[in-house]
């Protein structure tokens, strides 16, 4: 792996850009120099790195000069406007927003799935959606083991998924609740304490939405299957972090549960917590600020004849985004 890298963080401020800066340090990354990157309100902040206070500099198309990866968290339009200035400069930019993510020239990469896709890049590579990533984790490994033909999940994803926004509404939800004062909804259409919301990102003409559509296409562009299916319904959930997804997935070979437990323990990333008996099985809780993913209540699915459900859970801030981002990094390290 190359050393002494100058890396920059466009959005460090933010929720993801926080955590990738501390990613960066606990895996040791070899940074020589980091350029933290915001808007202009946010310029002049100080972040701690490796013990020492870094000053945030305001986010121009002029900020990339000498920088040799530049980790982007900042929206599809700051990635659109952004990012080609970056390339142009040198650098290597892993974009965690949508912005490319369906490009036919730029890769879009889980590292545990589809790491060899990363030297095909021309500038750009881009993360995957945080839903997506969690669920492809545990359908990867299944689907070298099966062959996948097509899934139906339903999303069980955090208020954190919508910033820190997210968690304040809330927390304060849940303090006017229990204080017997009016609800107030700013970042939710409805009253997310205490609720669910079959609403996440904007609908679409076909009834679907923009998440749930992603993870149709970008899981099809991941593990290079064009023809894979999937519908998909995604919740919002009253849980502070850490995304959770129930799955029925319908495979082309005969499954066992033998098999599917055996290729999850393989896997790297992923862990098997499955053990029913003892009320043993992930849980977005435990799964906060962890990197790997888990894989629970694993079993025959009663509506395929060769199809397993099942229940894997995230933290959709660092492998749904951070850490992802990080892990790209460091395969464009080696090249």
């Amino acid at each position: 792996m190359k050393k002494d890298l100058h890396v920059a963080i466009a959005g460090a401020t933010g929720a993801v850009g926080i955590e990738m800066l501390k990613t960066l340090e606990k895996r040791n990354f070899p940074v020589g120099k980091l350029t933290p990157l915001a808007s202009k309100r946010s310029a002049g902040k100080s972040l701690s790195f490796r013990g020492e206070e870094v000053t945030v500099q305001e986010l121009t198309k002029d900020s990339f000069a000498g920088v040799d990866i530049a980790l982007f968290s900042a929206g599809g339009g700051i990635s659109e406007e952004f990012a080609p200035a970056a390339v142009d400069a040198g650098a290597v930019v892993v974009d965690n927003s949508s912005a490319f993510r369906m490009d036919e020239n730029v890769p879009l990469v889980v590292p545990e799935i589809n790491a060899a896709a990363v030297s095909g890049h021309q500038g750009i590579i881009a993360n995957p959606n945080c839903s997506t990533i969690v669920t492809v984790m545990a359908l990867g490994p299944l689907h070298r083991a099966f062959g996948l033909k097509r899934i139906f999940a339903s999303t069980y994803q955090a208020v954190s998924g919508s910033g820190a926004m997210g968690i304040v509404e809330l927390e304060r939800q849940v303090g006017e609740i229990t204080s017997g004062k009016d609800i107030t909804c700013e970042v939710y259409p409805h009253q997310i304490a205490f609720n669910v919301l079959p609403h996440v990102d904007v609908f679409l003409d076909n009834g679907y939405t923009k998440e749930e559509l992603k993870m149709v296409n970008e899981s099809r562009k991941i593990m290079g299957l064009p023809d894979f299916q999937a519908s998909v319904t995604c919740v919002r959930v009253p849980v502070y972090r850490a995304h959770s997804v129930a799955v029925s997935a319908e495979f082309e070979k005969t499954v066992s549960i033998e098999e599917a437990r055996a290729a999850i323990e393989q896997a790297p990333g992923i862990d098997l917590n499955d053990d029913v008996g003892n009320n043993g099985y992930p849980l977005p809780l435990n799964l906060a600020g962890e990197d790997n993913c888990q894989v629970g209540r694993i079993r025959k699915d009663c509506a395929f004849d060769n199809g397993l459900s099942f229940w894997v859970v995230g933290d959709q801030l660092l492998k749904g985004a951070a850490l992802n981002a990080v892990q790209i990094a460091e395969e464009v390290a080696k090249l």
